[in-house]
């Protein structure tokens, strides 16, 4: 019987169970492509954040201690690839005489390396000019003193006389800010910014320029074996960490550890966190959505279910054999369906990463591919079987003979008790709490190896899809039960005669019409929301590499250069459409010191890109106004606001360096807004005002940088050419150098493969949501159409009822769609601020995707409507015989 039945299935449903079988693929798919997904990126995390080192660990030897013996204990410390000692001397100030003039320095540092650093740390130090070992001097340096390869500059240490050595090569120190860092200082302790004047010695050659100086130490630089570190960011942070902790604990006070690994691991721990925020945010809801498809699918079938076991029931079928029956097709369902959702999930790792496995480890792929598949059976029973188990102890005999809204006249218990406006008023409530100033959606705290997020926050999303569908629901019954004259006056164009016989039967059908609609609208929202967001991300990605490097091209000057803005004119080769000056100072406000940046009002908008995000108090153009008109305005910090609790108008008083003197000046500025973000500006506090004031006030025109607009193309070139033509006088940068440097472990494991994923399968999803269900709904309908015919309808007023019901639902689900996707988008994005740097000033909006999209789910509509209406063509005797 089982066997016969099984065969029946296939022969006689078999669109019905080809459709089920299609949303258990989708929803199995989607959970085990993103899951993989999910599971690499955590692992390239891992591996870039420890590739982004070049030395792992940096341990300083305490005061008392002996190097030789702390060597000894970081040597044989467990993981300890290579270590080596390495000489830090504080210098008083560096001298040159090159081509007849004097160049001198402030203090800076003196390093001493032992043989073979360069070779066990290839990272940490980049030959610009001249020989590799020997005599290095930093390209800051070198700039300051005028000095090249063989010229003969004085090292000053405290304590000791001027010693003379020669130059053999300059040197650029990519990681020069945990190099010089101060090891066991909290971050707000530690400097600035690393030392303009570095000099690196041979180990031997610095002992003997040392002796007798004061304040020499001494750290051991280590390479770690990292092979073994677990692949999540997070567990390989707590590796790490509590080996430097242990290292430390067995040094008994003789050493600590400025844990350099494990710095960049704490910052990808938390981008992995912002990575699984994201599979719950947009990944979570398309599986939701292609189960509710298959839910919608079986449903659709579910009044001839219902009748076929009222026959079985007839015939003598005990219920535990007709539980029996339905486990076998929730049994086909779920297993065809879950082994074609794994096929597509590797076919789509295959061609979107190379590997059906997206680069994950055998065993982490193999077990999301698992819980996707039990995933898929879980859903093919719920849609299936339940609804069985349920009809055979709540459903009559006779109850099954009767149509479906006969017998549910009562509205849904949500709808009498107003459950979508609950939901829809927490979801404002949630996303009122969790946008606010002072939220953090994941909090880890600098050095804590746990981390925490607030997953509460999921709540206002998750709320507002369901509240938002429930809502979109309610409605479409209201207007099918109480606007049939209208509903009849929209279709009458295509059903003429038969328009009030088409509305009372969408009135009648408005449950599954409805069901209908409301998924096609999700379906549509969740393709809008993972396409904007995608969108903005990257809008926002492109904006913070621009805000860093400030322009296509930047030149930056070296500190205390006198560059007048006329130099700016031998930057203006082919390609470069704008060079535009910008001053940078340093200036106390108070005891605070901080940056300050002279622009041009009327033309720095030219040479880079001014959002109104930026700036507050008035737009990007206002405030640029606002300086040309008054000179002496001054747009500050939020941080400065606050803290000196300024207010429009007040006066400013700046102690900026006198370009005569040298010696600092106070200049009065008035306060006229508030500057949030500035091309090449630090994240805290700076100040924006008037170069020409500024030059005027302090004596000195003298250009911080030239910002170069290059139209957005040719920027690796133009970059290339100034590089060779400039040397180390100056440092040249590019908005694609800032593309990869500015963007977190995130961004750098591509946001773009998680939603393309997303963005594949919303396409599917939508489709599905229309069609499919429109179809199996027609095809459930083919009785009523041929008694139509036989009560004398016309093949054309049949055509005109399938194309009024696709129609109508194309225009709900799309409508509905789009408001929800919107709304989403809008909290989506604001609840998750974190992962955009800047935020947004607006949202992204994908036009060809949306509109592919949009344009996929009419055709699977219109191609389901005519499919219906070629059913309708058959003879009605041999349809109502074949039913």
């Amino acid at each position: 019987m089982i066997a016969a039945w099984a065969l029946g299935l296939a022969s006689h449903r078999t669109g019905r169970l080809l459709a089920a079988l299609t949303g258990i693929a989708l929803a199995v798919a989607l959970v085990a492509a993103l899951g993989s997904f999910l599971t690499a990126s955590k692992a390239t995390m891992t591996q870039r954040a420890v590739r982004s080192v070049s030395v792992d660990w940096q341990v300083q030897v305490q005061p008392g201690a002996d190097p030789r013996t702390v060597l000894s204990l970081v040597a044989g410390t467990p993981g300890t690839r290579t270590a080596l000692p390495v000489g830090f001397a504080h210098t008083s100030g560096f001298t040159a005489r090159v081509q007849g003039s004097s160049q001198a320095t402030g203090g800076g540092m003196a390093l001493g390396l032992p043989d073979g650093y360069r070779a066990r740390f290839p990272d940490a130090v980049r030959t610009l000019s001249g020989s590799s070992t020997g005599v290095l001097l930093a390209q800051q340096t070198a700039s300051n003193l005028h000095a090249a390869p063989g010229d003969t500059i004085g090292i000053q240490f405290p304590g000791a006389g001027l010693r003379q050595v020669k130059v053999d090569g300059v040197v650029d120190l990519p990681q020069a800010d945990s190099l010089f860092q101060t090891v066991g200082a909290p971050s707000q302790s530690q400097p600035t910014a690393p030392p303009d004047n570095v000099v690196l010695l041979p180990a031997t050659r610095f002992a003997s320029l040392t002796r007798g100086v004061t304040g020499v130490t001494t750290q051991i630089h280590v390479a770690r074996d990292n092979t073994r570190l677990p692949s999540d960011p997070a567990s390989a942070y707590s590796a790490v960490t509590g080996a430097a902790h242990n290292l430390e604990a067995r040094s008994a006070g003789t050493a600590l550890v400025g844990n350099n690994v494990g710095a960049a691991l704490d910052s990808a721990r938390q981008d992995a966190l912002y990575a699984q925020i994201l599979f719950l945010f947009l990944g979570v809801p398309g599986a939701v959505l292609a189960a509710s498809l298959t839910a919608a699918v079986a449903s659709a079938g579910g009044e001839r279910r219902r009748q076929e076991q009222g026959l079985l029931r007839l015939r003598g079928l005990r219920p535990r054999q007709i539980t029996a029956l339905a486990g076998l097709e929730a049994a086909l369902i779920g297993l065809a369906g879950g082994l074609a959702g794994l096929g597509i999930a590797a076919l789509t790792g295959r061609l979107a990463f190379g590997t059906a496995s997206f680069g994950a480890s055998a065993g982490t792929w193999s077990i999301w591919y698992a819980v996707a598949f039990v995933l898929g059976v879980a859903v093919a029973a719920g849609a299936v079987l339940v609804p069985a188990l349920r009809d055979l102890s709540t459903v009559t005999v006779s109850d099954t003979q009767k149509q479906e809204d006969l017998r549910r006249s009562r509205s849904p218990w949500w709808m009498r008790y107003g459950l979508d406006f609950a939901l829809l008023i927490g979801s404002w409530l949630v996303f009122r709490a969790s946008s606010g100033n002072q939220y953090a959606l994941v909090l880890a705290p600098e050095g804590v190896p746990s981390i925490s997020v607030s997953y509460w926050a999921f709540l206002g999303p998750a709320l507002l899809w369901i509240g938002a569908a429930l809502l979109l629901w309610r409605l479409t019954l209201l207007a099918l039960t109480h606007g049939r004259a209208a509903l009849a006056r929209l279709v009458r164009p295509l059903t003429a005669t038969l328009a009030g016989t088409t509305a009372a039967v969408l009135a009648r059908r408005r449950r599954p019409f409805a069901r209908s609609v409301v998924l096609l609208a999700l379906a549509v929202s969740f393709a809008i929301s993972t396409a904007v967001f995608n969108a903005t991300y990257h809008q926002q990605a492109e904006v913070d590499a621009r805000l860093t490097n400030g322009a296509d091209v930047t030149v930056t000057e070296p500190p205390g250069a006198q560059v007048p803005p006329a130099a700016g004119a031998a930057l203006k080769i082919s390609g470069v459409r704008h060079v535009e000056p910008l001053q940078h100072r340093f200036a106390y406000v108070g005891s605070d010191l901080q940056d300050l940046y002279g622009v041009r009002p009327d033309s720095v908008a030219k040479a880079t890109s001014l959002q109104d995000a930026y700036f507050a108090g008035g737009t990007a153009d206002q405030l640029m106004r606002r300086l040309a008109q008054r000179p002496d305005n001054l747009l500050v910090s939020v941080e400065t606001v606050n803290d000196f609790q300024l207010s429009p108008g007040d006066t400013v008083n700046l102690r900026i360096q006198d370009g005569r003197t040298k010696s600092l000046r106070t200049v009065p500025f008035h306060y006229a807004g508030i500057a949030k973000e500035f091309p090449t500006a630090p994240k805290d506090s700076f100040f924006v005002a008037n170069a020409a004031y500024i030059a005027k006030a302090t004596g000195s025109d003298a250009v911080g940088a030239f910002l170069l607009d290059t139209g957005g193309t040719n920027q690796q070139r133009i970059d290339t050419h100034l590089r060779n033509k400039l040397g180390t006088r100056a440092t040249v940068t590019d908005l694609t150098q800032a593309r990869g440097t500015v963007g977190t472990s995130l961004t750098s494991v591509d946001l773009a493969g998680l939603t393309r994923i997303e963005l594949a399968f919303a396409v599917l999803l939508a489709a599905g949501a229309g069609g499919l269900v429109l179809a199996l709904g027609l095809a459930e309908r083919r009785r009523t159409f041929a008694i139509a015919t036989v009560l004398g309808a016309r093949p054309r007023h049949l055509h005109g009822m399938v194309l009024a019901e696709a129609v109508l639902l194309a225009a709900g689900g799309l409508a509905g769609g789009a408001l929800i996707g919107w709304a989403l988008s809008e909290m989506l994005v604001k609840v998750l601020t974190g992962v955009f740097d800047p935020p947004p000033a607006a949202l992204s909006i994908p036009g060809i995707y949306l509109a592919l999209t949009g344009a996929s789910a009419v055709a699977a509509i219109l191609a389901a409507a005519f499919n219906g209406i070629r059913s309708s063509r058959r003879p009605a005797v041999e349809e109502l015989r074949d039913l």
